[in-house]
């Protein structure tokens, strides 16, 4: 041992005074936004590791119920089933008929049986009374009907496909369609006599209006891409009407053309009771002076023939000229 290590055992050791601490200014603080506390619990799962989404090809939607349509095959009906579902109404009206005379609720002054109705056909068939009256009358019908329809189909064009037109002609044919012809049976009377023009004329002014409504309503409908394209490839304004408005007009024309035959059949009626000396409305005339209903019936059964002649006929030219068109459903 040393005399150092002696000495520094035998000295008691002076404890020194400690140096007051200095208290150092503290750094503020940055509050940390504190983590939402995890609750304590089961480990949650991890999170699956999905794809990321291809925005180029995104994957296909996942299937719909979908409705399977169901496609309804029109039936093409036979070709006398719809003769006879036509012939079922006047049978029914017949026979209606034929039953009231039988039991006497029909008189033979109020209305002939339709025996009785048939032989006086006969009868004036034979004396030839019928065709002769039948003959007048439809050479006025049928001459009023093609002036009527003339002007109204050139009147519709003119109005429909020209507004120069329209604004001349729309404004006083709608005035005048407003007017019901038979008021006009007077005045024409002063205009044209009592003779065979006042008649035509009747015919022709009631059977214009119709045609003219169809055909300009029908011409202001074409497509206008056709007659643009028409006209960039240099067809004239006639040449347009006739090879592009004219045939997309044609179903609302023939439209018009049954509607104006319907009113020659109703204004001859009332034309042939301007002191008419032959046709039908002399025959009826005379009928009612002698109050034979038979002779009556016999000319307004003519009348509805007529009609419904006029009628089918249109349809038939329906079916030529428009062979593409077919009723609802594709029966025909």
């Amino acid at each position: 041992m040393t005399a150092l290590d002696t000495a520094a055992e035998t000295e008691p050791t002076v404890p020194t005074e400690a140096e007051p601490a200095v208290p150092t200014e503290a750094e503020p603080t940055v509050p940390t936004e504190a983590e939402p506390a995890v609750p304590a619990g089961p480990s949650s799962p991890e999170p699956e590791l999905t794809a990321p989404l291809d925005p180029v090809n995104p994957p296909d939607p996942a299937p719909l119920d979908l409705v399977t349509p169901h496609v309804r095959r029109a039936r093409r009906r036979p070709r006398g089933l719809a003769f006879i579902l036509r012939a079922l109404g006047p049978l029914a009206i017949l026979a209606g008929w034929w039953t009231a005379s039988a039991t006497g609720v029909l008189t033979k002054d109020l209305l002939a049986s339709p025996l009785d109705v048939f032989r006086q056909a006969v009868d004036l068939w034979r004396s030839g009374q019928l065709s002769q009256a039948l003959t007048v009358s439809l050479a006025r019908a049928g001459t009023g009907l093609l002036l009527g329809v003339t002007a109204g189909l050139v009147l519709g064009v003119a109005a429909g496909f020209s507004r120069i037109g329209d604004d001349l002609l729309d404004s006083a044919m709608q005035t005048l369609r407003a007017l019901p012809f038979l008021s006009l049976v007077p005045l024409f009377m002063v205009w044209f006599g009592i003779g065979e023009a006042a008649r035509i004329i009747l015919i022709a002014v009631a059977t214009t209006f119709p045609m003219y409504v169809s055909t300009s309503g029908a011409v202001r409908s074409a497509d206008p891409k056709l007659v643009e394209a028409a006209r960039t490839f240099g067809l004239g304004r006639l040449a347009t009407v006739r090879r592009i408005v004219l045939p997309g007009a044609l179903p609302a024309i023939l439209s018009g053309l049954r509607l104006s035959t319907t009113l020659s059949v109703i204004a001859l009626i009332a034309a042939e009771e301007i002191n008419s000396t032959a046709g039908l409305g002399y025959l009826m005339a005379q009928a009612q002076d002698f109050s034979r209903t038979d002779i009556l019936t016999v000319c307004i059964l003519i009348y509805g023939l007529l009609g419904l002649t006029a009628d089918v006929l249109i349809r038939a030219l329906e079916r030529v000229l428009m062979p593409w068109r077919g009723a609802v459903g594709g029966a025909r």
